[in-house]
């Protein structure tokens, strides 16, 4: 596997780089707040939403370049990488001003036209699997970005439709050894989209670190019952920092098998 460095960050280097953040940005207040709630927690990346792609028209859709403008605040006063979704070709260069990596939806994997547009931008990627797509159609479409000549490229599992009702989507770990047999990009994983559901993150988590997963994107919020979208899948300051906690002793309990798993293999040869 390639290790992709951007600024200070660095994926698919054995390590686990967590992006955390609010699934919308909602002011400027809560952004910088929860910015530094996350660096205290040993977050890398700050996630947070602008353009809401939503399901219904009348639900909030985000507040557009002003919040674009409070996560590049965010991201200067703490330090941490930023990353905001761009939803359409127009806006790449503007989104691109304020956050230090694009992100593409599950809804416009298969936008080729957004792909094709991002690739020949250059700035570096993480690209959500499709909730309706296949692993292979997953990789073909980050192909149409390396065919354009960008190879700064994250991939992020984050669960596929299927029919079951208890969560939100069916988050797929078997995609994150696949893909690593079949492609050199790192690969994240997001629970809090995969399940839908606050109480799954951290199971999931801890599945998919031990799955190899490069990383992993979770939502935070102060308050997630009144957040303004997808609190029911959002941790508090609480639970994310319980969580980091227990990845980072998994992490090295891992860490600490795999390394003598592999003394052993060269004792036998």
């Amino acid at each position: 596997m390639s290790a992709l460095t951007i600024k200070n960050v660095t994926f698919g280097d054995g390590g686990l780089t967590v992006m955390a953040g609010p699934c919308s940005i909602e002011n400027r207040e809560q952004l910088l707040e929860i910015a530094g709630a996350v660096k205290d927690c040993g977050v890398k990346v700050l996630r947070g939403g602008a353009f809401k792609p939503r399901t219904s028209p009348y639900s909030f859709q985000g507040l557009g370049e002003e919040g674009l403008q409070y996560m590049k605040e965010a991201g200067s006063l703490t330090g941490l990488l930023t990353v905001s979704e761009v939803m359409d070709s127009c806006d790449i260069e503007m989104v691109a001003s304020y956050v230090d990596i694009l992100q593409i939806g599950s809804r416009n994997m298969d936008n080729f036209a957004l792909l094709k547009k991002v690739g020949q931008f250059g700035h570096p990627i993480l690209l959500k699997r499709g909730y309706m797509s296949t692993i292979e159609e997953f990789l073909l479409a980050a192909e149409y970005v390396l065919k354009e000549g960008n190879r700064k490229i994250i991939l992020c599992e984050r669960g596929i439709r299927t029919f079951e009702k208890l969560t939100r989507n069916s988050l797929d770990l078997t995609s994150v050894p696949i893909i690593k047999k079949m492609s050199d990009l790192p690969i994240i994983v997001d629970p809090s989209h995969g399940t839908g559901r606050a109480d799954m993150i951290l199971p999931m988590s801890k599945a998919a670190l031990a799955a190899g997963a490069d990383g992993l994107m979770i939502e935070v919020h102060p308050n997630p019952k009144k957040a303004l979208s997808d609190g029911q899948q959002t941790l508090d300051y609480s639970a994310f920092q319980a969580l980091m906690e227990e990845l980072r002793s998994l992490n090295a309990f891992l860490s600490h098998q795999y390394a003598d798993l592999s003394s052993a293999r060269l004792r036998a040869l």
